[in-house]
């Protein structure tokens, strides 16, 4: 067996237990002593071998083609995100490259987007690919004390209760959070920074866990967000993530409201003492 990670394998075999015999048309006859589809399953359905099959989870062929890894998805029931992973996945096989064994030197946001960021009269952050929070205006930090420089929100999200009860689904947004996370590290899971995040977080949390387990993968994108704030009640917030150029996949994270909405009062009450600017006229911007 291949020596080293085997991220490929991980996911593939990951998926494959999430699948039931009867998602795949398959009659399951007797006692199943595995989770999901057996190896050889996979392979006849994939059309391919059942030993090529084994090398591929076991690392000892990391060099699939686009076809294989297409067959592998469509039998696996991958969505586009998925697929798409997977395709990244089996490509940096092609590709290796040594990896870093200590942390790189502290990120820096651009100037330019430090600026936008404190001028903002609505809540925004900058974050890194791993969720660290790199920049945060004041309005930020007054719908979340942890959306602050230093925070991490996915260990926010799993370690904090306070974090915790700003959202009504909390296991929901934990789930899209880690298939996020794992999109967003993509094949760099084995970066210091990533170790260091998935190591406390499966230690402290059995939820966090059992969801890394599963491999989910999700694309980072924008999104209606629902929370419950302490102060200024149930608030329906749109989301916006924005790519920050000429950075290693730094990110503006916006939060707004619809104009005119109950939200958008709300949401000027909760950021009128950070920002008195903020009043009636310029509610839902």
């Amino acid at each position: 067996m291949a020596e080293g990670p085997n991220p490929l394998g991980e996911y593939v075999r990951a998926r494959r237990e999430l699948v039931t015999p009867e998602q795949a048309g398959i009659r399951a006859v007797g006692v199943r002593r595995v989770p999901g589809l057996r190896r050889e399953e996979v392979a006849l359905l994939a059309g391919i071998s059942a030993d090529y099959y084994l090398r591929l989870e076991q690392g000892r062929d990391r060099n699939p083609s686009v076809q294989v890894l297409t067959s592998l998805a469509r039998v696996l029931r991958l969505d586009d995100d998925a697929t798409a992973y997977l395709l990244r996945l089996g490509a940096d096989g092609h590709r290796p490259r040594p990896r870093p064994r200590h942390r790189p030197p502290e990120e820096t946001v651009p100037q330019s987007t430090a600026q936008l960021v404190a001028t903002l009269r609505l809540p925004a952050l900058v974050e890194n690919r791993f969720f660290d929070v790199l920049a945060a205006n004041a309005l930020a930090t007054a719908l979340s004390p942890r959306l602050a420089v230093g925070g991490n929100r996915l260990r926010d999200l799993f370690l904090d209760p306070a974090e915790q009860a700003l959202h009504p689904d909390w296991e929901s947004a934990a789930r899209g959070m880690v298939a996020g996370f794992r999109e967003s590290v993509g094949t760099d899971t084995d970066d210091p920074r990533a170790i260091e995040l998935v190591t406390e977080l499966s230690l402290a949390s059995p939820l966090f866990r059992r969801l890394w387990a599963r491999h989910d993968v999700e694309a980072c994108e924008g999104a209606t967000k629902h929370l419950r704030h302490p102060g200024a009640g149930p608030l329906q917030l749109n989301r916006e993530r924005l790519a920050i150029g000429g950075t290693a996949g730094q990110v503006l994270v916006v939060y707004h409201p619809d104009p005119d909405s109950d939200a958008a009062a709300r949401l000027t009450r909760l950021l009128a003492p950070v920002d008195p600017v903020l009043d009636g006229s310029t509610r839902g911007e």
